[in-house]
């Protein structure tokens, strides 16, 4: 009796332990996601999405959001753990380069089924899908039309370099007048930082790999175009309240907050801003916005778009567990499927390329279309073939930053615009 009572207890202990293991994730032998996000602007909405698919399958996905800039020393720190995230960005050629090992070919995925386009995508050299774009995007000048006007101004003026730096001169010089300035704080904080040595810097990135027909990450570039840039950040740090060495510390926030307060008229960034300045915060009306390129004095630049492309790619980790990745891949089908998934991703991001996607509201994907429409020419992101991005960048940074607070002449940014590339190629590719 006494052994039957054992193994009688033991057939219960069994069983309690299943029952225990029971539940979300990978306990249930469904899968779990954690997605590392690369937009803190989205947090909200992907943690909203990220409840909602729970309650509707019971599979657990996690969202951790990376703080701004610091997306590549957050997933590197994250992939070191047992529990690594599933899903993360891998948004341009050497990102391929570092975490291709790590992502889980896609080709042929349901997910990928639902694709309106393959030209967003990123692949190895063994043809391996590595990641998917799962949006695209637009950046420029943000303009508010209704400061512009009470300024004197009216945005059809502007179609160039020169006429934009009139512009903003005028303003700027009327400042304590008017109540507002021209340009928010071009600020060099983390925070911010990229708007410039990302986004600016594609600009004589562009233009350069233009002329030379350049298709392929390159070993160096030349800097044809830097003094182009020059112009345009010599605008932005003179024609602002905040400049010299007060740029060191402003942040993203306080930009925004500038352009969203009414204290500024010209603020450079991207079509994922929309939500933010017409949502609760700021309240700004869509037909009080506009977007227009980045003028640097390039000619021929009167025929210019905005500058469209993408950074946003979704990778699945190779190295996760078979139910994870299933798991992983059956959310991403549905965040770009279902109804729920559809909506967020239109609000927050704008077009994406997939068949159940919905027309986005934002005015600014709109006027990218317009441009091209017009005979416009896009400006491409060349920027997406910058090696060893994040030194890159912050080598680049330090140099505006000095040459900003008037402690080094504009060839330290030269320096490290051209230097620096094929220093960070050669590293990358020793």
């Amino acid at each position: 009796m006494k052994k039957i009572l054992a193994v009688l207890l033991a057939i219960v202990l069994v069983l309690s332990l299943a029952a225990c293991t029971t539940g979300t994730g990978t306990e249930t032998g469904k899968g779990s996601v954690y997605y590392l996000n690369f937009k803190p602007e989205a947090n909200d909405a992907w943690q909203q999405l990220a409840k909602d698919y729970t309650a509707e399958t019971g599979v657990t996905v996690k969202v951790v959001t990376a703080a701004s800039g610091q997306y590549d020393n957050t997933l590197t720190a994250e992939m070191d753990k047992s529990s690594a995230p599933t899903m993360f960005q891998v948004g341009n050629q050497g990102a391929v380069t570092t975490w291709g090992e790590y992502c889980y070919d896609l080709k042929d995925t349901d997910f990928v089924k639902e694709l309106t386009t393959n030209d967003f995508n990123l692949y190895d050299e063994s043809g391996k899908l590595c990641s998917v774009g799962y949006c695209y995007e637009a950046f420029g000048i943000i303009v508010n039309k209704a400061l512009l006007e009470k300024a004197g101004h009216k945005l059809d003026e502007i179609k160039d370099f020169a006429s934009l730096k009139t512009v903003a001169d005028d303003i700027h010089a009327r400042a304590a007048e008017l109540g507002f300035d021209a340009f928010t704080s071009a600020g060099l904080d983390g925070s911010s930082s990229w708007r410039f040595s990302g986004h600016l810097a594609n600009m004589p990135l562009y233009y350069e790999f233009r002329d030379d027909k350049i298709t392929a990450q390159p070993a160096t570039i030349k800097g044809t175009y830097l003094a182009n840039y020059k112009n345009i950040w010599d605008l932005y740090i003179t024609d602002s309240a905040t400049t010299g060495a007060a740029l060191t510390g402003a942040t993203g926030d306080q930009a925004e907050a500038e352009f969203g307060e009414g204290k500024a008229v010209f603020y450079q960034n991207g079509t994922w801003e929309y939500a933010n300045l017409t949502g609760e915060t700021f309240g700004m009306k869509a037909e009080d916005l506009a977007m227009i390129p980045i003028y640097c004095g390039v000619e021929g630049e009167d025929k210019a778009g905005l500058c469209c492309g993408t950074e946003n790619c979704w990778a699945v980790n190779a190295k996760a567990s078979e139910a994870d990745i299933k798991a992983t891949l059956d959310f991403m089908k549905w965040v770009v499927t279902s109804e729920k998934g559809t909506a967020m991703m239109a609000e927050q991001f704008g077009p994406i390329p997939f068949k159940n996607a919905k027309a986005p509201e934002n005015v600014f994907f709109a006027q990218a279309n317009e441009y091209t429409a017009n005979g416009n020419y896009i400006v491409t992101w060349a920027f997406n073939y910058t090696p060893a991005v994040d030194d890159w960048r912050a080598g680049v940074v330090d140099a505006l930053t000095q040459y900003s607070a008037g402690t080094a002449e504009w060839s330290v940014v030269e320096k490290a615009f051209v230097d620096g590339w094929a220093t960070q190629y050669a590293k990358e590719n020793a």
